[in-house]
């Protein structure tokens, strides 16, 4: 009966995008690192205290994206315009979701993202969609991309399992994510206003 237990957690880790290594720690292999979307090297210095309770959940508000190269290359438009115009140290979202389906490291779980004002970034996961989802849905890959990328978080200890899900409108005065978007995250199980 045990090994029925672990083979279904397995399956349910796996349905989810979370994968076991062979030295028994769970990784996401969905996530493209900063390497592979040709990222600007990072100047943040700037570390998060793991395990997070909250993540940030915005949109760009700007193009969308729907294949693998111009996800990446939106990834590096967004880079360029928070560094080169914002003046700060990198991209300011922890990851950024494509609607390709694929989830693109930002800073990552460990740095501290310039993603939702000084009282939230030290404290909480930005988590982007590229794209306006005003009037909108993203599809519905590159939804179940977050929710992976949230499952891995916590499997991984980069969030707690009580993670607050939060729309970016919850936490400062913006439109984002978006009405569309953000009456999604809603439905979600850890979404407090």
């Amino acid at each position: 009966m045990s090994s029925h237990c672990g083979l279904s957690a397995w399956v349910l880790l796996a349905l989810l995008g979370v994968a076991q290594s062979a030295g028994g720690q769970i990784s996401c292999h969905s996530v493209v690192p900063r390497s592979e979307w040709k990222a600007l090297a990072s100047d943040c210095t700037a570390s998060l205290t793991l395990p997070v309770r909250y993540v940030v959940i915005s949109h760009t508000a700007g193009s969308t994206c729907d294949s693998p190269a111009s996800c990446e290359e939106q990834a590096r438009n967004v880079q360029r315009f928070h560094v080169r115009q914002q003046g700060w140290c990198d991209v300011g979202y922890n990851f950024l979701i494509g609607e390709d389906g694929h989830v693109y490291e930002g800073r990552g779980w460990n740095t501290k993202g310039a993603h939702s004002g000084p009282d939230w970034n030290s404290k909480s996961i930005g988590i982007t969609f590229m794209g306006d989802y005003m009037e909108r849905v993203p599809p519905k890959r590159a939804l179940r991309a977050a929710q992976n990328l949230l499952a891995c978080g916590v499997a991984q200890g980069a969030l707690k399992s009580n993670y607050e899900l939060k729309g970016h409108r919850d936490v400062q005065q913006t439109e984002s994510p978006g009405d569309q978007l953000y009456e999604i995250i809603q439905s979600w199980s850890h979404y407090h206003q």
